[in-house]
């Protein structure tokens, strides 16, 4: 892949707890545009990976460069204004705030307005509000949500909620989405209607993502390439038809899948 088409490159990354490496030097290349699987057993340190690229932890060594600018460090908002957003394998969400409010949020860093505004409630400040709770809406309608816009988050049925933390990732405006097993939990037909969706937002939005997950099906049905992690080593990396027959892919992970 040429080095000017690159959003992301992971370069040597490897993070330590203690005597434990639980990511150990880890080479990974994202281009833009692209939709990339990364799976591996439990424990193979794919959400560590994904909490390095978003600041949750910094790296023990090596370096994240995402478009172009090392993130090594920055804090997680910081990291979001440079544009990468993620969701969660546990959902995440303000639970006890409206539905409409938990993707305003997210879209807040994009405000027009002052603080000086705001105090002093000046036209601007409408102005504002207005816009954010119009694009808000617009996030709801994409994902089927808009007619619960006023419900408490943690009122949601588990589906829902997790379109609400995708359509609140995607109000951030990020150009790499990060998504950590949005399908845990979902059953076969809302599994369909993601991978659906996932195509979709991709091509809508212009976005690169990149998603831990595993069913199976659905990486192999949406993902051009695929990363595999075990034990915090990468040990592939190729096309889903190329990944299926790796001997050592299906030794550490697809094996335990049949």
């Amino acid at each position: 892949m040429e080095q000017n088409n690159l959003l992301l490159n992971v370069q040597n990354v490897s993070r330590s707890f203690g005597g434990l490496k639980a990511v150990s030097d880890v080479n990974i290349q994202v281009g833009q545009g692209e939709l990339i699987g990364l799976i591996g057993p439990n424990g193979a340190g794919k959400t560590t990976l994904f909490n390095l690229l978003t600041g949750v932890y910094e790296p023990s060594q090596g370096k994240i460069i995402l478009n172009d600018e090392s993130i090594g460090g920055l804090k997680p908002y910081q990291i979001t204004q440079k544009g990468a957003a993620r969701t969660f394998q546990n959902i995440r969400l303000f639970s006890e705030l409206s539905v409409i409010e938990n993707v305003k949020i997210a879209y807040h860093q994009h405000a027009k307005h002052s603080i000086f505004s705001s105090i002093l409630r000046l036209p601007k400040h409408f102005a504002s509000e207005k816009e954010m709770t119009e694009k808000a809406l617009e996030f709801l309608s994409i994902f089927k949500l808009q007619e619960k816009k006023d419900e408490l988050a943690k009122n949601l049925p588990y589906g829902e909620q997790r379109r609400l933390e995708i359509a609140r990732a995607l109000a951030a405006r990020p150009k790499l989405l990060l998504l950590d097993e949005p399908a845990a939990g979902m059953n076969p037909q809302e599994t369909q209607d993601l991978m659906n969706l996932i195509h979709w937002i991709r091509r809508e939005f212009d976005l690169t993502i990149v998603l831990i997950e595993h069913d199976m099906p659905l990486v192999m049905g949406v993902c051009e390439r695929i990363y595999v992690l075990d034990r915090g080593k990468l040990i592939a990396e190729g096309a889903p038809s190329e990944i299926k027959k790796n001997p050592k892919v299906i030794e550490a992970y697809l094996g335990q899948e049949a």
